[in-house]
């Protein structure tokens, strides 16, 4: 893919990636919450403060989407904080039966977030190009 194209998806799926953690991983929680909230029962100390961190991140992703290639380090962190973060979840899902929904919400979620921007980001002389 040519590197114009491939930074203006880049620029889509950053906007995209950081709406969907600002505006829908709440919403999710309550409309599928086996696949999207740790700890559902009542109030959660633990769905609040990830909520904080990632609404954080989405905000820095929208920034990030008007010059991707300024914010390189932000995309990276972003990719190997999900892979790391998805990979978490994944064995505790296989280990706790009750947390098998997982797997297909935002386990899957955070491996789809990591492996598009892993492929849209440039590396090498193509990064520092513009």
């Amino acid at each position: 893919m040519p590197e114009p194209d491939r930074t203006k998806y880049l620029r889509i799926a950053l906007l995209l990636v950081g709406l969907i953690f600002i505006f829908g991983i709440y919403p999710l929680t309550i409309l599928w919450p086996s696949g999207w909230a740790w700890h559902a029962t009542g109030r959660s100390d633990y769905l609040e403060m990830i909520l904080g961190v990632y609404v954080t991140l989405g905000i820095f992703l929208v920034i990030a989407s008007r010059n991707p290639l300024a914010n390189l380090s932000l995309i990276w962190f972003t990719v190997w904080s999900s892979v790391v973060h998805g990979g978490i979840m994944a064995a505790q899902s296989l280990v706790e039966p009750e947390h098998m929904g997982h797997l297909w919400g935002d386990v899957a979620a955070l491996f789809l977030v990591a492996a598009v921007l892993a492929i849209l980001t440039p590396r090498g002389s193509a990064s520092r190009a513009s």
